[in-house]
């Protein structure tokens, strides 16, 4: 019964997980910002074919939040049971999205190893804001912040350095990446990074592999982490890589709520 709900069942389920975080810094005029996150995505793998996109996709828009950020790895490599979904027709169903959202993302290490470039330019031409090693200042309302975007560490040629240097200093900023082994090397200026990477274990029932403080070779993080000023999210993602399971990792899209005061000591998180 185990295996044919980690099978059969979980891979196919979609949760809505609510996350409050309070980012050190963060600026009052952004308080209750809305943002909605998703990772891992890889279209293709069993029991998470164009239906099941179509179906994460409704979630976003029918969201209150006003922004969407994608951390990587929409296609599929190597997942027993598969079925390789090109970018073109992926893109295409993200469309109804970016028509109503301001949607940015960056690649994952599978989304290299399928032609990264091809990826990304079908995103762009479906109106994602694909930001691999790339910073721009996003506004909505009175909230503005900065958006720094780096190259997945495996194979994007993360530039650290020079996308904060397009950063003008003492401005709030949230950095996009794919793999959460990135946020050591990032400075103290990004409040909040978001990764994925790590589908939370994937097959990590309970809970039992993932660590609580943040452990750069584990293959297990998921939710929130907080060292000194700064702030790190793991999205657990919706896809299957490898094995086609997921046990005690159902697919996510991840909603954050940022609450802004600049007296913030710690980050706290509530998850539904």
């Amino acid at each position: 019964m185990v295996s044919v709900y980690g099978f059969v069942i979980e891979p196919g389920r979609l949760v809505l997980r609510d996350y409050t975080l309070a980012p050190r810094g963060w600026p009052a005029d952004c308080d209750g910002l809305r943002i909605d996150v998703v990772s891992d995505t890889h279209t293709g793998s069993p029991r998470n074919g164009i239906g099941h996109l179509d179906r994460w996709v409704q979630a976003l828009i029918d969201s209150d939040a006003p922004i969407v950020l994608m951390g990587g790895d929409y296609v599929i490599l190597s997942v027993l049971a598969g079925t390789y979904v090109p970018a073109d027709v992926i893109a295409e169903h993200l469309k109804p999205l970016t028509a109503r959202k301001q949607v940015y993302a960056v690649l994952g290490n599978h989304d290299w190893w399928k032609n990264g470039k091809e990826i990304s330019r079908a995103f762009s031409a479906a109106g994602v804001k694909m930001i691999d090693n790339q910073a721009l200042p996003v506004q909505v309302g009175a909230c503005r912040f900065w958006l720094a975007g780096l190259g997945d560490k495996l194979e994007g040629r993360p530039d650290v350095p020079g996308t904060f240097a397009r950063i003008p200093a003492g401005v709030p900023v949230i950095a996009l990446t794919h793999e959460p082994s990135l946020w050591p090397r990032l400075p103290a200026s990004a409040a909040l990074t978001v990764a994925g990477h790590t589908h939370g274990g994937q097959i990590n029932p309970f809970g039992v592999f993932t660590p609580r403080r943040f452990r750069a070779d584990s293959h297990a993080l998921q939710g929130v982490y907080a060292e000194g000023s700064r702030t790190l999210f793991v999205t657990p993602g919706i896809g299957t890589s490898i094995l086609p399971m997921r046990l005690g990792v159902p697919p996510e899209v991840s909603r954050l709520k940022l609450r802004g005061d600049a007296s913030n000591a710690a980050t706290g998180v509530s998850p539904r």
